[in-house]
């Protein structure tokens, strides 16, 4: 018969309000947290699955918005994958998920107003690591739709 020890990862997992008040802290705010949780940093498959699974994630966004213009965009999973490593590289987190993708993409958008023959934009690791611009699907001149 063994009994399982659970480890912490990290020593901030088991901070009691004592430890608080030890380290510095006033008794007045220590009082007014009510739970004391650690967060832990994200890892690469956290900011992918930020970038696409919620309701409002980055790429359906982008979909949407490049839905206005009748075009399609379509990321590869080695784009996503690209975004997100940057993303840790820079230290931004997940808040700079939307920035590095606005770079990516922000001359395509300005450009894709004026252009009738694009119906896909594809983005590929090589437009989010070396900022070459993304693939764009050529079609024959298509009629815009009037406002």
């Amino acid at each position: 018969m063994s009994i399982k020890q659970t480890t912490p990862k990290t020593p901030f997992a088991e901070v009691e309000p004592d430890d608080l008040l030890r380290f510095g802290i006033i008794p007045e705010l220590v009082g007014r947290l009510p739970v004391c949780v650690p967060l832990e940093a994200l890892d690469e498959d956290a900011l992918m699955s930020i970038l696409k699974e919620p309701k409002n994630a980055l790429t359906k966004q982008y979909q949407r918005l490049f839905d206005l213009e009748d075009v399609k965009i379509t990321f590869e999973e080695s784009a996503l994958r690209a975004v997100a490593a940057k993303a840790l590289r820079r230290g931004t987190g997940a808040r700079g998920l939307r920035a590095i993708l606005e770079e990516t993409l922000l001359d395509t958008m300005f450009e894709l107003p004026t252009r009738d023959d694009v119906t896909e934009v594809k983005v590929t690791e090589n437009a989010v690591a070396n900022g070459a611009p993304p693939l764009l699907e050529i079609a024959p001149k298509r009629q815009k739709k009037e406002a």
